[in-house]
């Protein structure tokens, strides 16, 4: 595996560490003796082929799913064989943009948002509304669509509203899952903008998983490609396409990801 870090961060504890990952399920295994560091600040970005195991690592990352040995660390605490209510907090420090936004159709806009501070069962109502409207002005939707439905919104919409809700607890960490898919070229850029904008400003660590060239290209200070059961390479777009390999080259380096590159003056900072 290829690593590339800079001193500043080098010199922080990882946000995410991942050692001797292996994932099997029965005779198949995806994953074998997998190693991943997610560094305080960074846009990490998991890209691999189909069954390439790169949307199990996220859920293994989340603590939905356990890997059939080796461990994940995340803010330093094992997710494995650790007290559920230690991981129940660390799980407060993160938030979550699923790929198809997974916004409740049952409940309004702003019920949606609210929902992670009400189970925290600690909040005022007036506290909750506070926080729920600043979240909305934050991801760029006016506050009169708080009262809506899923059902009446557009898809960059609920992607926003859905980002909303994963920001409502000002997490340090959010993972993004395909956070493009589905939006057309003009929303996908306006989306990929609003993220940028909301890392640099609130200081977060994203992990994504994406195939979207334009979207890894835009926002990755890091890409790790899966592939072969294992991070084949972990590094700046840079150093990943001097990998000779078939998925690299075919992905990066053919006519879609020239074209993605060719509209990126420089690497995110």
């Amino acid at each position: 595996m290829t690593t590339s870090t800079t001193s500043e961060t080098a010199a922080r504890p990882p946000i995410i560490e991942v050692d001797g990952l292996w994932t099997q399920f029965g005779d198949h295994v995806v994953h074998r003796d997998l190693n991943l560091r997610v560094q305080p600040g960074e846009v990490m970005s998991l890209v691999g082929g189909s069954g390439s195991g790169k949307t199990t690592l996220l859920r293994q990352m989340l603590g939905l799913e356990k890997p059939t040995r080796g461990g994940i660390k995340v803010f330093g605490i094992p997710l494995q064989n650790t007290p559920r209510e230690m991981v129940r907090r660390i799980r407060r420090r993160w938030g979550v943009l699923f790929q198809e936004g997974a916004l409740y159709s049952a409940l309004t806009v702003f019920d949606n948002i609210a929902l992670p501070l009400r189970e925290l069962r600690v909040f005022d109502e007036d506290y909750i509304h506070d926080m729920v409207m600043l979240k909305l002005d934050m991801v760029d939707i006016e506050r009169r669509h708080a009262w809506k439905n899923p059902s009446d919104l557009s898809g960059g919409m609920v992607k926003r509203i859905a980002l909303a809700r994963a920001l409502v607890l000002e997490p340090e960490l959010i993972f993004l899952d395909e956070p493009t898919a589905g939006l057309d070229p003009d929303r996908s850029e306006s989306f990929v903008n609003l993220i940028r904008s909301l890392r640099e400003k609130l200081g977060l660590t994203v992990v994504m998983v994406s195939h979207d060239l334009d979207t890894i290209v835009a926002l990755s200070h890091r890409i790790a490609v899966l592939a072969e059961q294992r991070v084949l390479v972990y590094g700046p777009l840079a150093e990943v396409i001097k990998v000779d390999h078939p998925f690299v080259q075919n992905f990066f380096l053919g006519e879609r990801g020239q074209r993605a590159m060719s509209g990126v003056a420089a690497p995110p900072t």
